[in-house]
């Protein structure tokens, strides 16, 4: 539910693939120092959504296993278009007006 707004949503799909890429290119290159870049664009874009989109703060700093498995399964939703059923389900279950 910390994901209504559908511009952080968007960020923290570039973010995620990002880390897709990185992890590709670390394994296709054999270059493990790509691996570093994983966490920076992942978690840089996902703040950057949260803070300044959102204006709330990021479940890294509380759980940051859970967060990044969380962007991980909002990021399959996306893919399968899935994802503003899943906001509207969670908003409803906060008792929150969902916005699309």
């Amino acid at each position: 539910c910390e994901h209504g707004n559908p511009a952080n949503r968007r960020m923290h799909f570039v973010g995620t693939f990002m880390t897709l890429v990185f992890l590709a290119s670390a394994v296709l290159s054999g270059n493990p120092w790509l691996l570093l870049g994983m966490p920076l664009v992942g978690y840089g874009m996902a703040w950057i959504g949260h803070f300044f989109v959102e204006h709330n703060r990021p479940a890294t700093f509380k759980a940051p296993i859970w967060s990044l498995m969380g962007d991980y399964k909002m990021f399959f939703l996306m893919c399968m278009g899935r994802m503003d059923e899943e906001v509207s389900r969670c908003q409803q279950l906060m008792g929150r007006t969902p916005r699309v």
